[in-house]
Formats: structure tokens, C-alpha cells, sequence
């Protein structure tokens, strides 16, 4: 097959990793260097300094080589860029080839998961979204993972479960794409808060507290749009909730520390290239509880943090409201 991923951040590089080899694979970066480097040096310093390049990975920065005439197309830019790379390379694809979603998140302005953003820009083309407890560094390390790759229609699931699955990457497939895009675009707010609870060293026992009831409000809130409750408690879901709060390397889990610390939201963001998609989810979190009448306590902590509201050493004494005694029960 004949395959393009657009978006050369650590996550992009690492899924076109795993297809250059079996696939033609190309990876297009918006920077000439950058795409220089991948396509001849077979690195990429800026994101994956380290860790060598498969010699089959194509790199460029021409969008139109890049796309056209590919078989399938694997979007892993920032969901602040989603909609215009789509747009940008409506020209270039043939109708109804596959379009896989890689970022996880919520459109700012019009609260859409990535796979109704496809819909809109390039209809006629199946939608599928990737995701689950997938940090970029340790698969590439060779370490083993699973992934959810879900979309309506199962055949194509199976068909691109083919294609993305190799070696000890384990690719499972999933119809419930409304829960598999929330469970992980939501779990990244509850990701910035275990980091605050770190940065502040409030304890493990705190900490497991705001990862399970944050995993009750995603589960809510995934519910009441539309989303199965079983695919919160699997990979989509508790996975990929798990690996962010907990893991050193997630970039939400490490924005939280940082305020926990007392930096200040601009400072953390002047001082670094990736995106933590947590903070826009954070926003679009809280207009959608609002929207649909949910109650997210640990969401709403972080968004009071993030407008600068409240510090974030205040954000943990807002516990009761988390956990209130007497009037409520598990699970949910």
C-alpha cells in the first residue's frame, strides 16, 4: 500500500515508523528541514531525538507528493491544524480511500471529534480514529503496546487493524468511535490534573483518587453523547487514562507538574515545541458538561486553573467537591 502520514511530531513519526517496511510510507512535516532530515538523515532530532529512522521512510514537505495517488491517508497534526490539512489535501486524494485520525482532541470552536471533522471536510471517505495508551518514545524503543482502532463500519476496521498492526503493536478494533475519540481526548484534562498533584506532592493516594473519579466523569460525559460505557473501561478509555496520568513521558501529566510547581500556563507553553492537547480539551470539557448537564469536578478544577481563576496550589483543596462524603457511590 501506498501511504501518507501528515503531522511529524513524536506520535505521526512513531505511526509511520511502524508502516514504512511492509508499506510505502511517506511522512510529510510543514518544515523543510525537518522533512529533509527524516527523508536523508533518517532522524528527528526536534521530536524523537535518539532514536534512528527506519531507511524506508520517506520524508517531505510537499503536501501534493506526499498525498497523491496514496491508498490510505494517517492525519497525526495538532486538532488546532485538523481541519486545514484536510481542507489542503481535498485536492490531491482519490475519492473514498480511508482517512485515519491519530490526534486526540476536540475541535475549539465547533466541539467536533477529528473523525466528524473528515465527515465534513472530505466526505465519502471512511473515518477511523486511533487510539489508546500509545506513548510515542517506548514504542519506539520496541517495547510492546495496544491500540483501538475504531470506526462505524468493522470491515474496514478489520482491514486497517491489518494494516496498522505489526510486531508486538497490537492493534484491536472497535465500532464505538463517539467513545474510543472522547475517552482520549478527555482523559488528557485528567492528565494535567495528576500532574498538578505532583508538582504539588500531594500523594499517591490522592492521585489515584483523581484518576478514578476522572475516569467516572469522562465515562459521563462520553455516555450522554452518545458513547458505549464498556469502551471507557477498556483501551480507549482506562488504557490510555492510566498511561497519561501516570507516565513521566506524557506531555499533559507534565504540563500539570509544571503548574503544579507554580510556572505559570504561558511560561510552560513558551518554553516547548509539543502541544498538550489537554488544555483546549479542557475548555471544550467544560461546554460540553454545561451542554449536556454533567457533573465534572476534577474537569472543572483544571479549566478554574487554566483561565487563572484559582492557582493551581488551590485546585486540590477543592477535594470535597470532589469526592463529597455521603452522596455518591461507586461505580460512576
Amino acid at each position: 500500500m501506498r501511504i501518507a502520514v501528515l503531522g511529524a511530531g513524536s506520535w505521526g513519526t512513531t505511526v509511520a515508523c511502524l508502516l514504512a517496511g511492509r508499506h510505502d510510507c511517506t511522512l510529510w512535516a510543514r518544515d523543510q528541514q525537518l522533512a529533509a532530515a527524516i527523508d536523508e538523515g533518517h532522524v528527528n532530532e526536534r521530536y524523537l531525538p535518539g532514536y534512528p529512522l527506519p531507511p524506508a521512510l520517506h520524508g517531505t514537505a510537499d503536501l501534493e507528493k506526499a498525498t497523491h495517488d496514496v491508498d490510505l491517508l494517517v492525519v497525526g497534526v495538532p486538532t488546532s491544524g485538523f481541519r486545514a490539512i484536510l481542507a489542503d489535501t481535498k485536492p490531491y486524494l482519490r475519492p473514498w480511500i480511508p482517512v485515519v485520525s491519530l490526534s486526540k482532541g476536540l475541535e475549539r470552536e465547533s466541539l467536533l471529534r477529528m473523525t466528524q471533522l473528515i465527515g465534513e471536510v472530505l466526505p465519502g471517505h471512511p473515518a477511523a480514529a486511533l487510539t489508546g495508551p500509545n506513548l510515542a518514545k517506548e514504542i519506539m524503543s520496541g517495547q510492546a503496546a495496544a491500540s483501538v482502532v475504531a470506526t462505524e463500519d468493522l470491515a474496514v476496521a478489520r482491514a486497517l487493524q491489518n494494516v496498522l498492526q505489526r510486531g508486538i503493536f497490537r492493534v484491536y478494533t472497535n465500532h464505538d468511535v463517539i467513545g474510543c475519540e472522547l475517552g482520549g481526548a478527555l482523559k488528557n484534562v485528567v492528565a494535567i490534573a495528576t500532574g498538578v498533584a505532583q508538582g504539588l506532592g500531594v500523594g499517591d493516594n490522592t492521585r489515584a483518587a483523581v484518576v478514578t473519579r476522572g475516569l467516572a466523569e469522562l465515562t459521563r460525559l462520553g455516555v450522554a453523547m452518545g458513547g458505549e460505557p464498556a469502551t471507557f473501561a477498556g483501551l480507549a478509555g482506562m488504557g490510555d487514562l492510566i498511561a497519561t496520568c501516570m507516565s513521566p513521558l506524557s506531555r499533559n501529566r507534565a504540563l500539570g507538574e509544571q503548574l503544579g510547581a507554580g510556572r505559570t500556563l504561558e511560561e510552560i507553553l513558551a518554553g516547548t515545541r509539543t502541544v498538550a492537547e489537554g488544555v483546549g480539551t479542557a475548555f471544550t470539557a467544560h461546554e460540553l458538561a454545561e451542554r449536556h448537564g454533567i457533573q465534572m469536578p476534577v474537569c472543572q478544577e483544571v479549566y478554574r486553573v487554566l483561565i487563572g481563576e484559582i492557582p493551581a496550589s488551590d485546585a486540590y483543596r477543592g477535594l470535597r467537591k470532589l469526592l463529597p462524603p455521603g452522596h455518591e457511590r461507586e461505580p460512576g
